[in-house]
């Protein structure tokens, strides 16, 4: 009978000498320094110590010799623990080169919610060092952002192709932006512009985002990979953030001024008539940061003085486009910025403003003789002190009378008035004041003017429609974006209130194209009704079509012959634009 050969000790004892986790690792290191009598060195080369932590793994073992090695077999059949099968799977994800984080996401997904602190633990124990700090290029099996192209005219693509953009309604206002002589104007006001990305690129660029209300420069980089936006620009794609950004602290000051005169003198001759009376204001745009320069100014929304940068605004009261903006006001300047819109239309123009239409606060009496003795029409609250106000109380029933207002849609329609000729301090000679009460206010309301011959009702309803600039104002912080400032630079602010007059301009051009009341729409209602479209684009070899699809007010489009349109492009290479619109 064969005996069976018994297997080498040699192999039996890899068991021992070569154990399979840390703590049968531990067992067998101590029982060779205490039982065989092995030297600590020796014991901490065979079993993968250092010296230093086996002589910590001894101390700790003198200092708790009772310690359980090994635990009580269960009875019965028992299946592996849950936590050896995660330690496993951990051991295994990092030695594909994945970080806790990266481990954590992994069994995530097939059904393990374990933190990082416990996959950190499991590594710690198992010997494994800490991953050295990678780029994101570096990490595997993670997402990246597809990178765009440098934005580069020379690289600008129009051969045949076709493709869809959200920023289609941009395009309907390219028959307006095509008659306007863009590198003639850039170069006059002195813009500065590269090879890459010469200046009539980059301003239009940063006018698309104005145009398309809901993305300042600042979101730019949500659209960089949207083809439609850099057609429009004339580039291959959309200019980076910070390009944006830098580009406008290039800018001299002065050129903000001249290249807003340049623009109204080319917009009026497309379509927008000059008027002769003018709504005035102040606003004070916000600033968060902790620039010493910026002063504090009243900010009406928040009934508060912070600090802010304060902007002048003129608004034609006619068709209700904003003429004349300037950001750069300390507070020793603003009640002279009045006598400087006064010179700026006049050289603009050839001719004085015939009418301004103003707040209490927005300049002084001495001011007011000045456009007094000009022969410039002005209407405007005077401020009410308690003196006042007493002694127009006293004034008698009979003093007051009783009037009619027909041109003002508003409840207190017919309000008492008491019409005076006084003397101010600071202004030569007299000037009327008109008392009102019963218009809705606690207190009455004090009106000054140099108009002697219109009747208190016509002044009323006058100064009545001057609240219209204050809700376009509105519709410009809301809509363009005013007052999300995202830097401390003013001349930045500058550029942004320029591109905010542009863009104003433009939707005003469009709403009395498309006419049916829209001539004085908000340009919010113009955007969600006309311009808020996605489109898709065919570039051919002589045009670039422009497909819209099917929406209510497209009845509108063809009424207005936008889908006759079909002119040249002069920054795409002169193809022709024509509008589908379905």
């Amino acid at each position: 009978m064969l005996k069976r050969k018994p297997k080498k000790l040699t192999d039996l004892s890899r068991v021992f000498l070569e154990p399979s986790n840390s703590t049968h690792r531990q067992y067998e290191a101590l029982r060779a320094y205490f039982v065989d009598g092995l030297p600590g060195k020796e014991v901490a080369r065979r079993f993968g110590y250092t010296d230093g932590s086996f002589r910590v793994l001894v101390h700790d073992f003198r200092q708790q010799p009772e310690r359980e090695f090994f635990v009580p077999p269960s009875k019965g059949p028992q299946k592996s623990p849950k936590r050896d099968q995660v330690r496993d799977k951990v051991i295994h994800l990092r030695k594909q080169n994945l970080s806790v984080y990266d481990i954590a996401t992994v069994l995530k997904t097939k059904g393990h919610d374990i933190s990082a602190v416990s996959i950190s633990k499991v590594l710690k124990e198992e010997g494994f060092a800490k991953l050295p700090r990678r780029n994101d290029e570096e990490i595997p099996g993670r997402l990246q952002p597809s990178p765009a192209p440098v934005s580069d005219v020379r690289k600008l693509d129009l051969t045949p192709r076709k493709f869809r953009t959200k920023f289609g309604g941009l395009f309907l206002f390219l028959p307006f932006l095509a008659e306007i002589p863009w590198p003639g104007l850039l170069k006059q006001a002195g813009f500065p512009g590269s090879k890459m990305v010469p200046a009539e690129h980059a301003l239009r660029s940063l006018l698309a985002l104005k145009l398309f209300g809901s993305a300042r420069h600042s979101h730019v980089m949500s659209y960089v990979l949207d083809e439609g936006l850099a057609l429009f620009a004339g580039l291959n794609t959309i200019p980076k953030r910070a390009f944006l950004t830098e580009y406008s602290s290039r800018i001299d000051p002065g050129c903000h001024p001249l290249l807003m005169q340049l623009w109204f003198d080319a917009v009026e001759r497309i379509g927008i008539d000059r008027g002769d009376s003018f709504d005035l204001d102040f606003h004070t745009i916000p600033f968060h940061g902790e620039d010493a320069l910026v002063e504090k100014h009243y900010v009406s929304k928040r009934s508060r003085r912070q600090k802010g940068v304060l902007a002048f605004l003129a608004q034609d009261a006619g068709t209700r486009v904003f003429c004349y903006a300037n950001s750069d006001l300390r507070k020793d300047e603003q009640n002279d910025e009045i006598l400087r819109f006064v010179d700026f239309w006049k050289q603009k123009t050839g001719r004085l403003p015939e009418e301004l239409i103003f707040d209490s606060k927005l300049t002084t009496y001495a001011n007011l003789d000045k456009l007094n003795q000009m022969g410039i029409l002005f209407m405007t609250l005077r401020r009410r002190s308690q003196k006042m106000i007493q002694g127009a109380h006293e004034f008698p029933v009979s003093a007051w009378r009783r009037i009619d207002l027909k041109g003002v849609s508003r409840i207190y329609r017919t309000p008492r008035v008491l019409d005076q000729k006084i003397h101010l301090k600071d202004y030569q000679g007299e000037i009327r004041q008109i008392v009102i009460k019963d218009l809705g206010h606690e207190e009455p309301t004090f009106l000054l003017t140099n108009q002697f011959k219109r009747s208190p009702a016509k002044l009323i309803e006058r100064y009545a429609q001057r609240m219209i600039i204050e809700n376009g104002i509105e519709d410009s912080i809301d809509f363009f974006h005013m007052d999300a400032l995202s830097s401390a630079v003013a001349m930045k602010v500058n550029l942004d209130l320029l591109l905010t007059l542009m863009a104003s301009s433009l939707y005003r051009l469009f709403g009395l194209r498309i006419g049916n009341g829209y001539e004085k729409a908000k340009s919010s209602h113009i955007f969600r009704d006309f311009i808020d479209a996605t489109a898709g684009i065919s570039i051919t070899q002589k045009e670039i079509v422009i497909q819209f699809q099917k929406r209510a007010h497209n009845p509108l489009l063809i009424a207005a012959n936008f889908d006759k349109v079909n002119i040249p492009i002069p920054w795409l290479k002169k193809k022709k634009l024509r509008l589908m619109i379905g």
